[in-house]
């Protein structure tokens, strides 16, 4: 309906905060605010140990034998060859050679295992750490480290999710200005910024303190949570028009090179986003980078998708590692389960809960570490197997979340960040439990 703003045109403010606000009571998808306006140098930092998050989801379910857990020699392996890693004895798959050349400061868990073989039941499972149920949704890890946590700048948002947000949780039963703020695509950033030519300035406000008039007794008549989070993103949304925080949401402010170090990819502009947020203040960021359903050719489509991930996710930890801000930044890498080893007639692999890969970096976790193992053929984990919960619980210890308490849901029952798992001792650093 709007054009894209340039930057001296005026901004949208109706459009931004309606969206926002409806976002927060989960109506709808937020689909713009505002475009980025200002320098970089006005960005507010995160303050030093406090811990942001960047959740990297592979939705789809990642082979584990052509990334990060090959079984050389075996007929599993397929055509994807293994490579020796900076980390003596690890390998990964051949299409991962720059996380392989950083070997060093990931944490890669090999013994993943879920009963979940549904796409969308596993990705439901991996983000909130619970089982889908028709009777409540649960919060996602992004909104429960933003309850505890709380925001870290006064006008971004505190959780961005960068992709199409379909099946999300979002905030589940906590309050709703908790759902993470989702942007399609991170060229555009936080688009459809002008007012129409038939609206002035003065005549928006006009509207809006109308509009503020005929709510009010509304307000008053249904006063509680829900409505008292919507006002609450009309105001963030009102705060942040004025904010020269927004240059964040710009990523054409990056210099050319450093945007093709991420790769032209929607998923390495979608991690170059993340860091700019996460250097600005955003809290937790998560970015989707999806068609790894690999049921037929599988080998053809694998080094493309494979080499877009190891581009992206080396330059965010390269970046975040130069600025200082890894020591201070957990960075997740997540799938929903596994494909078979065994390829089928269609020269693809199918789903596989049995056992899965998943890999950890930054705040909180030690580098360099192996836990767990497939048996030879990567079938089921032959030790240390972890579950969603383990693995939600370790996140949650990393990222100085309280693992132990109870949060209690509308209906009375309790529920753990991280769904009450184990954390794992061994990739966290000494002295986080």
């Amino acid at each position: 309906m709007f054009e894209h703003a340039a930057h001296d045109n005026p901004i949208s403010r109706r459009l931004m905060i309606g969206r926002m606000a409806r976002a927060a009571l989960g109506v709808t998808v937020v689909d713009a605010l505002a475009d980025p306006l200002a320098s970089a140098q006005a960005a507010t930092a995160p303050k030093t140990g406090d811990v942001s998050v960047i959740f990297l989801m592979m939705r789809g379910a990642m082979s584990h034998l052509d990334t990060f857990d090959p079984k050389p020699g075996r007929e599993e392996q397929g055509e994807t060859k293994a490579i020796q890693t900076k980390t003596p004895g690890v390998l990964f798959g051949e299409h991962l050679p720059k996380l392989a050349g950083m070997a060093d400061r990931l944490a890669v868990l090999r013994g993943m295992t879920t009963e979940t073989g549904a796409h969308e039941q596993g990705t439901y499972l991996m983000r909130t750490s619970y089982t889908q149920l028709n009777s409540i949704v649960h919060p996602s890890m992004g909104s429960w480290t933003l309850h505890v946590k709380g925001k870290q700048s006064r006008d971004l948002p505190g959780y961005v999710l960068v992709g199409n947000g379909n099946e999300h949780p979002g905030a589940g039963f906590l309050d709703a200005s908790l759902t993470p703020v989702p942007i399609a695509d991170p060229k555009l950033g936080l688009e459809n910024t002008r007012l129409p030519a038939y609206l002035s300035e003065r005549q928006f406000q006009r509207r809006l303190s109308l509009a503020d008039r005929i709510d009010r007794d509304f307000r008053q008549r249904y006063a509680g949570p829900q409505i008292a989070a919507y006002d609450q993103m009309y105001k963030d949304a009102t705060r942040l028009l004025g904010s020269v925080d927004l240059q964040a949401f710009d990523i054409s402010k990056e210099p050319e090179a450093v945007r093709g170090r991420y790769g032209e990819t929607t998923f390495g502009q979608g991690c170059l986003l993340a860091r700019r947020l996460v250097e600005s203040g955003v809290r937790c960021v998560e970015v989707e980078f999806n068609k790894w359903d690999m049921h037929q050719d599988i080998f053809e489509d694998l080094p493309e998708h494979v080499g877009t991930l190891d581009t992206a996710m080396a330059a965010l930890l390269d970046d975040l590692a130069a600025s200082g801000l890894l020591a201070n930044t957990l960075v997740v890498l997540a799938t929903e389960f596994g494909r078979t080893p065994k390829i089928n007639q269609n020269a693809g692999r199918d789903h596989h809960p049995a056992v899965f890969s998943c890999v950890l970096a930054g705040a909180g976790i030690q580098g360099g570490v192996v836990h767990g193992s497939s048996d030879e053929r990567g079938f089921h984990p032959d030790d240390d197997a972890v579950t969603v919960a383990d693995f939600n619980t370790t996140i949650a210890v990393a990222a100085g979340l309280p693992h132990e308490q109870e949060f209690s849901a509308p209906n009375g029952r309790p529920f753990k960040i991280g769904g009450g798992g184990t954390p794992i001792r061994k990739v966290l650093v000494e002295g986080r439990l």
